[in-house]
């Protein structure tokens, strides 16, 4: 007999497979994907034929069988969300985040909370509805600006901005519903007092995780590294990211915000690269349960139980929220385009006004059949974000101008026409010294962890991994470098590196430094563009040396050893 943890597995694997080639095959988002299998093996889909057909009952799944698979999905996103950022760049970013993405919540939530009390809503459930219903779906906009490449766009940035904020006010939130449940008619003083201790509280939770995760976590990690063992790096990075997470839970805060502040961590270490390159399908997966989880609360039979104000309600939010961001965008000073992209692509509800209505329901501030409708509202706008996210790429390119379009980003303008060198040994800092004298920019990966930590106190931009993984080589930008520089030791690590990245790039340039005449064959057969044997060039410059040291003219000799060299060239090819 299959045990019911084996069979949810067993269903959740097979429903990923399925996605994932129609998804490819079809050319459709994996988003959708996700939710459209959730709908058809819930109770809403398949659960309603089980009566009929027995059988079926193996391949139907129930919301809560994989809420904690779900609930990971999202903590692993904002995990990677943290990983891409830095401490440094988030505070640059205050003014979008804070700023842009505070004005969204507070002015958003006011307006739905009106339109509730007009509705005949009591005061404190507006409000609750209100806060709930401005908060936009972080896992489906970031997954979905991910597959379109567009994180490091304008649009990309002006969205994670509110995103994040509205991440951050979900701890206020979910307080100011526990007081007004607990506190009912007790005053807006003592309101307001509880609100403040909360974020007391959280700011001193989140100060001493950031402290402790940098006295332990990037000593911890360079000792792993040094040990050469992947499995036990791995399990280190793992825990850091679930034990950050319990950490802000059992703080109060959510287990997203925390597996964000290990994120935040990372980032700033030479590490992150190769942790983004690890934990990439763990994040991938989970997140596709999520959205699972998403298509199995979907009733789209409801829908005929309120078949006028349902989709009614659905379209007034979508449309509230376009008009609500696009004039908080322009008045930052966004282009048009960015700001109407921008607008369309965060309109739905999000995945935490599933657990403020939950938190309501039980505390008695929201009717049962209000929670239960508003819920229904924030499945079915989730779940239109697909094609919410099309729509919005083809407004957006319809209002852009010509100096937006060829305005790039800050993640683009920092990774382009540079040089990665894959190993930064002797050879490969004496590559990086000759490229700073040209003022050339350039980034190197290696994979001896002690090395790393060396160059980057000296300041040099290196980061710990393997070079043989197209993944790395495509997070250190190898799709907009100029060059690729190969100068590792060992001639079969060489022969990886330059396979992976012609397989994976075929246009771009790949130099190696190789041992001898035979080892350039090699890597000139697996796609190499140059090689430079070390062996032959060293000779060359010694007899260069010798034959004007024995009286021959400095010219004469640069000719003959340019000669050896041409004929070594024409061997080699």
């Amino acid at each position: 007999m299959i045990g019911p943890e084996l069979r949810e597995a067993a269903v959740l694997l097979g429903a990923a497979g399925v996605v994932g080639v129609l998804a490819h095959r079809l050319r459709l988002s994996t988003v959708l994907g996700f939710l459209l299998i959730g709908l058809a093996i819930g109770p809403h889909g398949l659960g309603r034929l089980v009566g009929e057909v027995p059988a079926l009952s193996f391949l139907v799944l129930h919301e809560g069988s994989v809420h904690l698979a779900a609930e990971l999905g999202v903590a692993f996103l904002l995990f990677m969300i943290g990983l891409e950022l830095s401490l440094d760049r988030l505070w640059r970013m205050r003014a979008l985040v804070f700023g842009l993405g505070g004005a969204q919540v507070v002015v958003t939530g006011a307006l739905i909370a009106v339109i509730a009390w007009l509705f005949g809503n009591e005061g404190a459930a507006a409000l609750v509805l209100g806060a709930a219903l401005a908060l936009s779906s972080t896992a489906i906009v970031m997954q979905v600006l991910s597959e379109g490449g567009r994180l490091g766009t304008p649009v990309g940035r002006a969205a994670f901005g509110v995103l994040l904020f509205q991440d951050l006010a979900v701890v206020p939130i979910l307080f100011v519903v526990g007081i007004l449940g607990a506190q009912e008619g007790g005053g807006a003083f003592g309101l307001l007092l509880g609100v403040a201790g909360a974020m007391a509280r959280a700011a001193l939770a989140i100060l001493l995780i950031m402290v402790a995760g940098r006295v332990l976590l990037r000593p911890l990690l360079r000792i792993i590294a040094d040990t050469g063992s992947h499995e036990a790096f791995l399990a280190v990075v793992l825990l850091a990211v679930l034990g950050t997470a319990a950490a802000t839970e059992a703080a109060g805060l959510s287990l997203a915000l925390g597996a964000f502040l290990a994120g935040l961590l990372l980032s700033e270490t030479e590490f992150r690269h190769r942790v983004e390159v690890d934990l990439g399908p763990f994040k991938g997966l989970l997140l596709g349960v999520f959205f699972v989880s998403v298509g199995l609360g979907l009733d789209l039979a409801a829908i005929l139980e309120e078949p006028v104000w349902l989709p009614l309600s659905v379209l007034g939010l979508v449309a509230l929220k376009v008009l609500v961001l696009l004039a908080l965008l322009r008045l930052s000073g966004e282009a048009g385009a960015v700001s109407a992209e921008t607008a369309v692509l965060l309109a739905q509800g999000g995945e935490f006004a599933f657990i403020v209505l939950a938190l309501a329901e039980g505390n008695g501030l929201v009717p049962p059949e209000t929670a239960r409708f508003v819920a229904l509202v924030t499945g079915l706008s989730m779940a239109a974000t697909p094609f919410l996210a099309m729509l919005a790429r083809r407004l957006g390119r319809r209002l852009e101008v010509p100096e937006d379009a060829a305005r790039p980003g800050p993640s683009e303008a920092e990774l382009a026409e540079h040089v990665i060198i894959a190993g930064y040994g002797r050879v490969g800092r004496a590559v990086g010294e000759i490229l700073d004298a040209q003022r050339i920019p350039h980034v190197a990966v290696d994979a001896d962890a002690a090395r790393v930590r060396r160059l980057r106190e000296a300041g040099a931009a290196a980061f710990f991994g393997d070079a043989a993984q197209a993944e790395m080589l495509a997070l250190l930008g190898a799709d907009r470098a100029a060059a690729l520089v190969v100068t590792m030791d060992r001639p079969s690590t060489a022969l990886e590196v330059v396979r992976a990245a012609r397989a994976a790039w075929p246009r771009l340039p790949i130099h190696v430094r190789v041992h001898d005449e035979a080892h350039g064959r090699a890597l000139l057969e697996a796609g190499a563009s140059a090689v430079s044997p070390e062996v032959t060039e060293a000779s060359l410059q010694l007899g260069e040396g010798l034959l004007t040291a024995l009286g021959v003219p400095e010219a004469a000799a640069r000719a003959a050893i340019a000669e050896r060299r041409d004929a070594v060239r024409r061997v080699l090819l």
